[in-house]
């Protein structure tokens, strides 16, 4: 009996080749797009899985508000925290603490081996591997971290550091770190590497003792409470029973205690579940956006139901071709549900046809998208999770998709079906009424989909195309090692500058623009008192204004004198100076300490257009240079002089592998998730007009070929073709236009939202709103269009002989 349902459902299915390939076609291009999908999905939701207790476990989080409505959330906390927490709360069952070290060179003393800078170096105490066991190789996982200079490291690094060597053999050894101090450390243990997705990518574990004077406490910003850095981070397990608001009261409470209060900030820990980690700052920068992920889901979603209204649509407006089949059959003793399921069996062989054409272009969309996706993202096709998915979706989508078609045909009367007739006549027909709302639902989302791109993409042209008050063409940057000598930055920068094709180079804490931010407060004298300005504080040399092409605005550049700081016409604003002259060899306290404004800049973009241009001032302390800029002349060969430049800085950096990057190309990087949503966007609504325009042309394939015998009758009482193209056009006109109408709202509620995340923007073009749902119409007239003039230039007297 199964394979007869089966026989029957494949003859009908190449009977009718082209309805066959439009449903096909549609349903593998929504079913790729949801199982590639599901597997982003799948792959971010992994991360730190495989931890015993994993619910138990949190990362505590340090939120600092201002009164000025300005917020910095950070995964750090303070050092006294971490030394005092598991005393003041009772019900933690272990505490683990981690300093992240960023670029620190490695060294191997046996062989004078120089490895290059890694990432994966942190400081760590004893409890951080009871909270998060691995497998011990060698050591004693209750000691191993006890001592000061001691360290463990992961059996890759071993194969690294010590070709050769096993791992019980390596304890003993030495390893050298440099930082801002050099680190000398024996290798106490040897673990395991994590095999599953983790965001611990850590593979060298200096023992936390090793900060152990003051002066060390003091550098790492460990000593004071009123102190919190984003490397210092604190995790904490919990005894069963207890829970994350627990944990969050008991944290206020040590607040309430511990920290002075502030009539202009306050600060808050917060317990981050482990779960949540990887959607907050990771240490590798692969976190991912919650928001993202929704998005993609809602996109996914959309897609899918488009090419399910195409299969519900068509096979609805051609069940009257089935009817005679259902009437006979059912004139033969077929009962009702063997023919649902006989509807049914030939859906899911479509859908599981589109499945396989849909496995092939997930692997495509993971080829396009690639740049976009996690790093070490694949599909692994035979995990558990997709053989789940390749057994239960199919059947899902059949019955979403078939049973109201397969209800439809199994409904029709015997004898009316075998006339021709579905129904009795009535002036309301279910079927054209659904048939013309699925349509709408269709366009709505392709209009939605096409307003949304074109609205991103007119932004990013407006942000990119403002003035940004500095010149950012013809300028290569490079980092400097951290706190390197600055005997050894002063000499780069003088070689830089002997290169021929050089204008100027400068030393700096960061880029002229870029996502980096210090603020602080100046303090501004006025009569008898002192008016305290929150301003962003930029580190930066004499050459920093001419190399970057800043307009000085009044006075002069800095001498490099720690004593003198340039301020922005913001600052002038704040501060209350009528004018930047006024302003010019006036003393102001900063950092401490008294410093005199030597010159005024103009406002320049330090951040992105997001933001408002914040008072800045402009400071001298060569320690902390992390940055060279350096100003090519005109008509320079780019690649060649980049060489040139990555040659000089070997000259004092032999160890380093840094290279020289282009400004512009950083300034960009600013917008890179906006580009990533316009470019998902741009797909999503290719593959939504593509269902839609399938799914229109089947359908007014078949409903106009149903209406060629009226056609032809218009034609011989005197209709011209225009006049029946305009007849036939004039319903899908109405149907694009209530499409439009319904799309206009989700879009610009989207829009709004996301345009109100720049401080620069353009207003609302609502223009573009109406080039979208003239694009669609004209698609729509373009396709219906092709099948009406068709029809009606056919020769009535064919169509009508046999009337």
């Amino acid at each position: 009996m199964l394979k007869n349902y089966f026989k029957i459902a494949l003859r009908n299915l190449l009977r009718n080749k082209l309805r066959t390939s439009i449903h096909i076609l549609g349903l593998s291009l929504g079913i790729s797009i949801v199982f590639f999908i599901f597997n982003v999905i799948w792959h971010a939701y992994s991360f730190d899985r495989f931890h015993p207790d994993r619910e138990r476990i949190f990362r505590i989080n340090t939120l600092t508000e201002w009164d000025m409505g300005e917020s910095y959330p950070t995964p750090g906390t303070n050092g006294p925290l971490g030394e005092v927490i598991d005393s003041e709360i009772s019900f933690i069952e272990a505490k683990g603490r981690i300093y992240t070290l960023w670029e620190v060179l490695t060294l191997v003393p046996e062989g004078n081996r120089v490895l290059g800078r890694s990432s994966e170096v942190t400081f760590a105490d004893p409890g951080f591997f009871q909270i998060f066991p691995r497998k011990w190789l060698a050591g004693n996982p209750a000691s191993a971290l006890e001592k000061p200079l001691s360290a463990v490291i992961t059996q890759s690094n071993l194969e690294k550091y010590f070709p050769g060597v096993q791992p019980l053999d390596a304890l003993g050894k030495e390893l050298v770190w440099i930082d801002a101090d050099t680190i000398r450390a024996q290798v106490t243990g040897v673990v395991e590497d994590y095999t599953e997705n983790s965001d611990f990518i850590f593979k060298d574990f200096i023992s936390f003792a090793t900060i152990q004077t003051e002066e060390q406490k003091e550098w790492y910003g460990l000593h004071h409470w009123g102190n919190v850095n984003s490397s210092s981070q604190l995790f904490v397990k919990l005894e069963e029973g207890s829970d994350k608001n627990q944990l969050e009261a008991s944290l206020a409470a040590i607040v309430d205690k511990n920290l002075e209060k502030d009539d202009q900030a306050s600060t808050t820990f917060l317990a981050e579940p482990l779960a949540e980690m990887h959607f907050g700052e990771t240490y590798s920068g692969t976190s991912v956006s919650k928001v993202f992920l929704n998005g993609l889901v809602y996109i996914g979603l959309i897609i899918l139901v488009l090419a399910t209204l195409n299969f519900v649509n068509l096979e609805t407006a051609m069940a009257i071709g089935r009817s005679k089949e259902v009437g006979i059959r059912k004139t033969l003793g077929g009962r009702r549900w063997e023919l649902i399921y006989q509807f049914l069996v030939e859906t899911y062989l479509m859908v599981l046809s589109a499945g396989l054409i849909g496995l092939a272009l997930a692997e495509l969309i993971r080829n396009l998208f690639s740049s976009y996706l996690p790093t070490g993202f694949v599909v692994e096709y035979l995990q558990v999770s997709n053989l789940a998915f390749y057994a239960l979706f199919p059947l899902i989508l059949t019955v979403l998709s078939g049973i109201y078609p397969a209800l439809i045909l199994s409904s029709y009367q015997p004898v009316r079906a075998i006339k021709g007739e579905r129904v009795a006549s009535t002036g309301f027909s279910l079927g054209v009424f659904l048939r013309k709302n699925l349509t709408v639902l269709q366009f709505s989302a392709s209009i939605a989909f096409i307003i949304l791109v074109l609205v991103l993409q007119a932004q990013l042209r407006y942000v990119s195309s403002q003035p940004l008050g500095f010149e950012k063409d013809a300028v290569m940057y490079a980092k400097l090692p951290f706190m390197s000598d600055p005997d050894q930055m002063l000499r780069v920068q003088q070689l830089m500058n002997q290169e021929s094709g050089v204008s100027g180079a400068s030393l700096s804490g960061s880029l002229v623009s870029s996502n980096s931010l210090w603020t602080s407060d100046a303090w501004i004298p006025m009569d008898t008192t002192e008016k305290q300005i929150f301003t962003q504080v930029m580190n930066a040399d004499s050459a920093f204004v001419a190399v970057n092409g800043i307009p000085l605005l009044a006075g002069k550049k800095s001498t490099n004198r720690d004593d003198e700081i340039l301020v922005n016409e913001n600052f002038l604003k704040e501060a209350g100076y009528l004018d930047a002259s006024a302003a010019l060899n006036q003393t102001i306290r900063f950092g401490g300490e008294e410093r005199k404004i030597v010159g005024v800049i103009s406002n320049f973009h330090s951040r992105s257009l997001r933001e408002e241009i914040r008072p800045l001032l402009l400071t001298y302390n060569p320690r902390f240079f992390q940055t060279i800029s350096v100003k090519l002349q005109a008509g320079q060969n780019l690649a060649q002089a980049k060489l040139a430049l990555e040659s000089r800085y070997k000259e004092v950096y032999p160890y380093e592998s840094e290279e020289f990057h282009f400004l512009d190309e950083a300034i960009g990087e600013f917008y890179q998730e906006d580009l990533k949503i316009r470019n998902v966007l741009t797909a999503a609504t290719f593959l939504a007009i593509l269902i839609s325009a399938m799914g229109l042309f089947g359908l007014s394939s078949y409903t106009i070929a149903q209406r060629t015998k009226e056609i032809s009758i218009r034609k011989v009482l005197g209709a011209s073709v225009i006049q029946i193209l305009s007849l036939i056009s004039r319903e899908y006109v109405i149907l694009v236009m209530v499409s439009f109408a319904l799309a206009i709202y989700p879009a610009y509620y989207f829009l709004k939202d996301w345009l109100a995340g720049f401080s620069y923007r353009m207003d609302m073009p609502f223009g573009l709103f109406g080039v979208a749902g003239l694009g669609v119409l004209l698609l729509c007239l373009l396709i219906v269009g092709l099948h009406s003039y068709q029809a009606a230039k056919a020769n009535p007297a064919r169509v009508l002989k046999d009337e």
